[in-house]
C-alpha cells in the first residue's frame, strides 16, 4: 500500500499545483475574489482545478479500495496513468478547451477501472471469508 499512498500524495500535490496556477491567473487577469470568472484564460485554469477536484472525489477512494482489496501495485500504476492524464488535461484545456478530451479520457479510464476492480476484489474477499 506504500505505492498507493505515494500516488495519492502526488495527486494531492498535483491538485495543489493547479490551485497555485489558479491563484496566479487570478492575479494576472485581475479577477477579484470571490469572482470565479471574468477572463477566458483564468476561466480555463479555474475549470481545470474544479474538474480535478471532481475527479479526486472518485479517484482517491477508488485507488484506496482497489489497492487494499485488490493489487496495490496495479492500483499505483493506474494511479500514475491518472496523474499523467490530469497533466495532459491541464495543458490541453489551458491552451484550448477543445483539446481537453484526450487528457480527460487518460485520467478517467484508470479511475473507472479501479472502481470496478475494487468492487470485484472486495466482493471476492467477502465471499472467500463467508465460505
Amino acid at each position: 500500500m506504500e505505492l498507493v499512498a505515494i500516488v495519492i500524495v502526488l495527486a494531492i500535490f498535483e491538485y495543489q499545483f493547479f490551485s497555485i496556477k489558479v491563484g496566479l491567473a487570478r492575479g494576472k487577469y485581475d479577477i477579484k475574489a470571490p469572482a470565479n470568472s471574468g477572463h477566458e484564460i483564468f476561466d480555463r485554469y479555474y475549470r481545470v482545478h474544479q474538474n480535478t477536484l471532481e475527479q479526486l472525489i472518485v479517484f482517491i477512494p477508488a485507488i484506496t479500495i482497489y489497492g487494499y482489496f485488490g493489487n496495490p501495485t496495479y492500483a499505483a500504476g493506474l494511479g500514475v496513468i491518472y496523474l499523467i492524464g490530469r497533466i495532459i488535461y491541464f495543458m490541453g484545456y489551458v491552451s484550448d478547451p477543445a483539446k481537453r478530451g484526450t487528457g480527460f479520457i487518460v485520467g478517467f479510464l484508470p479511475t473507472v477501472i479501479m472502481v470496478v476492480a475494487g468492487l470485484v476484489s472486495a466482493v471476492m474477499d467477502l465471499l472467500a471469508v463467508s465460505i
